[in-house]
């Protein structure tokens, strides 16, 4: 197997456990919310609506590495410190999203999700930047279709962001339910954070069909 074809395989995986790790979370938190259940059953459901968050995340992060890796393997070149950058990004990301899963409880953990939010509108600035400029130089002119998936990716990226924003009702409301102190009012403002963060995890669907459609067709090649 040559090191194009591992990436390629690790490139489809990312997409699969991403997509499928999206639905549990999405399927589960249904069950978070719903004040029918028992609390027991409610934070049963929450413990693994977390575990399966986890999956997406980690593939969000490593995904811009293995895509810039996999385009060099098809003749797009990059000067050396763009690829010492690829490299480097994938591991840095992924360490941050281990670090705020598994040690949520750190005295540093504000600080670094602060860093994580910033450092992601950070991301999605620099691929806007980066497909301007390949626009304007045809850098890509062999592969053209790497623009759009870099510009889908920056708006998964943002979505992410939008997800994060809207769902703080959601986290507040889920503290409560971890002391056993919610009420009614507080099982609606779950509801209500859940139904605005829908139409953005909907997008994410759509986003990452659209992102799947590009690598295989390659289309404007």
């Amino acid at each position: 197997m040559s090191t194009y074809e591992l990436l390629l395989i690790i490139h489809l995986l990312l997409f699969v456990y991403w997509l499928g790790g999206d639905l549990g979370v999405f399927y589960s938190s249904g069950f978070v919310v719903n004040p029918e259940l028992s609390t027991e059953a409610r934070l049963t459901a929450a413990k693994i609506m977390l575990g399966c968050d986890l999956l997406p995340r980690i593939c969000m992060s490593l995904m811009l590495t293995v895509g810039g890796l996999l385009s060099h393997y098809i003749g797009v070149e990059h000067a050396s410190w763009q690829m010492l950058a690829i490299i480097a990004l994938g591991p840095f990301w992924l360490a941050m999203v281990l670090i705020l899963h598994f040690k949520h409880h750190a005295p540093f953990i504000a600080a670094l999700t602060k860093f994580d939010f910033y450092f992601r509108w950070f991301i999605i600035a620099a691929i806007i930047a980066s497909c301007i400029y390949a626009y304007q130089t045809q850098r890509l002119e062999n592969a053209p279709w790497l623009i759009a998936k870099l510009l889908g990716f920056a708006l998964l990226v943002f979505c992410g962001l939008m997800i994060r924003i809207k769902i703080t009702g959601f986290s507040a409301t889920y503290v409560k339910l971890l002391q056993g102190t919610h009420n009614d009012q507080d099982n609606q403002v779950m509801i209500n954070s859940l139904n605005k963060v829908r139409p953005w995890v909907i997008t994410i669907w759509l986003i990452l069909l659209v992102e799947a459609y590009l690598g295989v067709a390659k289309p404007w090649a």
